[in-house]
């Protein structure tokens, strides 16, 4: 799945779609000038034509990062530049009035069709991208959170590698909301996201719960691994000032953290309450800080503090 801005997804499916669209055209007047007769563009024989031609730019200029390790992504580049070889070698011909090769001709066919299956898998890429994440700040839609924690379960369930579940909350969103608008609050959320993804491994997912709230799940991480893992966003978050607002606003940001195990012999919805607990009681406690929720303990209080940062709010 596609670890990109909803923004910036939107912008990658507009260009791609503009630079196929034109890439039709080209293709079509290449087939005229092949076989009517149409006038040969002379940058269509230089060899680097590829790299030049509508989809050529927005693919080796302007195409996110994020794209450029997907297997269709890197299909398309080679069928892309297959095809304007072949297309070279074919208008070099009708430049002289040559025959028409058949091996050419199938060859144009072949890569041209196997171009559109590529470019096809890659804007359904993007689409899917787009439809699993929260419009907003990116992060993936609530939507795709329980299927992703069954999964997770059963793989804990079989004997697989640990799971951490980790519940976040923006600390004080309102009063940043109040203070310096909607915009600036809806900025914070995003560029929290952002900061939470950069401190992430890729197969590690944070999920927008609802408001200023997120779930983070860190799939083969035990306790003390997620301990480690939320003290490094924490502290991230507390000593970096976030900038937000179309008038780069400055801001100390803080969130609180409760974590928890996601463990077999609890149902799912156990688990995650465990976290949300642990995450209330942080909150209670003060904020900016994480709670753990420490399975050995029986009495009323089944939290224990991760670690706190005693500067005063």
């Amino acid at each position: 799945m596609l670890r990109m801005d909803p923004s910036k997804l939107r912008v990658a499916a507009e260009q791609l779609k503009h630079a196929t669209d034109q890439h039709a055209e080209w293709h079509e007047n290449l087939l005229r000038s092949i076989f009517c007769g149409l006038p040969v563009e002379p940058e269509d024989l230089e060899s680097f034509a590829y790299r030049n031609c509508c989809v050529g730019r927005w693919y080796y200029e302007r195409a996110p990062t994020e794209l450029r390790e997907l297997p269709a992504f890197v299909a398309m580049g080679w069928e892309h530049e297959r095809l304007h070889l072949v297309a070279a070698r074919m208008l070099s011909a009708a430049t002289r009035d040559a025959p028409v090769v058949r091996a050419d001709f199938e060859e144009l066919v072949a890569t041209t069709a196997r171009l559109r299956v590529e470019v096809d898998s890659l804007r359904l890429s993007l689409e899917a991208a787009l439809a699993n994440r929260d419009p907003l700040t990116g992060a993936y839609a609530r939507v795709e959170m329980l299927p992703e924690l069954q999964q997770l379960l059963a793989s804990v369930t079989r004997g697989g590698k640990p799971c951490g579940l980790v519940f976040m909350d923006v600390d004080h969103l309102k009063r940043i909301n109040d203070a310096h608008g909607h915009q600036v609050g809806d900025a914070v959320l995003t560029g929290i996201v952002h900061h939470l993804e950069s401190q992430l491994r890729p197969q590690d997912k944070v999920f927008r719960y609802g408001g200023d709230e997120f779930l983070i799940t860190l799939p083969g991480a035990d306790l003390t691994t997620a301990q480690s893992v939320v003290t490094r966003i924490r502290e991230g978050l507390t000593r970096n000032l976030l900038i937000a607002g179309p008038k780069g606003t400055a801001l100390h940001v803080t969130a609180s953290f409760g974590v928890a195990p996601l463990e077999s012999d609890v149902t799912l919805q156990d688990s995650i309450g465990r976290a949300d607990q642990a995450l209330m009681l942080a909150k209670t406690a003060g904020r900016n800080r994480a709670i753990c929720w420490d399975s050995s303990v029986t009495t009323s209080t089944h939290w224990r503090r991760v670690d706190v940062d005693e500067t005063p709010h």
